[in-house]
């Protein structure tokens, strides 16, 4: 990673970042098996986007294309971009869109296909190799600009820097920490261009200690991560701040913020055998929030039609989920917009009591973890002994 580059400029980097808060952005990171103790890779994605609401729905296979579960805008009737899934062959994808690799002038109504892509991904690919492919074959120009993420069930993982016409690959097991960080401007694009360098820096902060004792896992990822109000520009953890005004700028959760998901795919297979679509439905996991992060409540999704919480579904009016929803009004209790700048009322989220909305959601979402991945490797311990 070049961590030294980015530090240089970070500081004239976030006072430009805040003048600019309405484009669409995410933090993510894709985790090597090695860095996880329970021995599976991770990719991870906390979405900032202007679509406030999120649902997850299941989509069964076809006799030509391969079941899948995905994070859908609310108001997508026909579920046709996701925005983050895993499939039953355990392959998994997600994306952050990038500002600096666009090198034409497609028009910006033909852009902005990367949830289409993504569902393409999740009917047809089986393997990191398969989504090189997928983006081979697709006519150009493509309409993209992003950096896809994806891993596989034999635990390789890439980020695809991708625009209308190439893309460059960045393989998981050349990162020589283990892991791969991306928001939102391409590695290989144009230097000093795009968003997020700040938002980068922060998760790196966050999980180099961890990734250096090899104890990188989905709970870190949304319960410390996307519940963190750290800056590295200014080197300053503004958490436990009881500040009932901390302006909301170059964090990792943001008022934008609407999910924070950890798919934690199974421990590796070998290179020669071929992913049981019953064992993906058991051992990958989508660890699913919805809703503003620091306040959302972690569900456990399964690739299966069993597996989807009737909570994360859009069951509610408008295609909206209950959780989501709830978090939202959580969200809005939080933040007091001055002019068009949102501040954040620390104390609601944080407070000595420990009252706080992220508190009790991390007490409780620290039992669903343990739970759900007892259960997972319950049902791994069981199918070990019968063969």
């Amino acid at each position: 990673m070049i961590k030294n580059f980015r530090k240089l400029f970070l500081p004239a980097i976030a006072v430009i970042a805040g003048h600019f808060a309405d484009v669409q952005a995410c933090t993510s990171a894709i985790i090597s098996a090695e860095l996880n103790p329970a021995g599976r890779p991770i990719l991870w994605k906390h979405r900032d986007t202007s679509a406030t609401d999120n649902k997850v729905e299941y989509i069964a296979p076809t006799d030509s294309t391969l079941g899948y579960v995905a994070l859908f805008n609310a108001d997508d009737k026909q579920l046709r971009e996701a925005w983050m899934g895993m499939n039953e062959a355990g392959f998994a994808v997600m994306n952050t869109a990038s500002y600096n690799l666009k090198d034409d002038k497609v028009k910006q109504k033909d852009m902005d296909k990367e949830g289409l892509v993504m569902t393409e991904a999740l009917k047809r690919c089986r393997t990191v190799g398969d989504f090189a492919h997928l983006l081979d074959s697709l006519p150009r120009p493509m309409g993209v600009e992003a950096n896809f993420g994806v891993i596989d069930a034999y635990g390789d993982g890439a980020f695809f820097e991708t625009n209308n016409h190439s893309y460059i690959r960045f393989n998981l097991k050349d990162a020589k920490d283990g892991m791969l960080v991306r928001t939102n401007y391409s590695h290989a694009g144009r230097p000093n261009e795009g968003y997020g360098f700040v938002r980068e820096a922060n998760a790196e902060c966050l999980l180099d200690p961890y990734a250096e004792r090899k104890e990188v896992t989905p709970e870190l990822l949304t319960e410390t991560l996307s519940r963190t109000f750290y800056h590295d520009g200014k080197k300053e953890d503004f958490t436990l701040s009881e500040n009932k005004a901390l302006y909301d700028q170059d964090f990792i959760p943001r008022y934008k913020s609407t999910a924070t998901i950890a798919i934690e795919g199974c421990q590796p297979i070998p290179k020669d055998s071929v992913a049981d679509p019953d064992v993906m439905k058991e051992q990958f996991i989508m660890w699913t929030g919805l809703g503003y992060p620091p306040v959302s409540r972690i569900r456990a999704v399964r690739c299966s039609e069993e597996g989807v919480d009737p909570d994360l579904r859009g069951s509610l009016p408008n295609g909206h989920s209950r959780l989501g929803d709830e978090a939202v009004r959580k969200r809005d209790e939080i933040f007091k917009l001055k002019g068009k700048k949102p501040f954040i009322d620390m104390t609601k989220l944080y407070n000595n009591s420990g009252s706080g909305y992220a508190q009790q959601a991390i007490k409780e979402n620290h039992l669903t973890y343990q739970r759900e991945s007892e259960k997972r490797d319950e049902l791994l311990h069981v199918a070990a002994s019968e063969q």
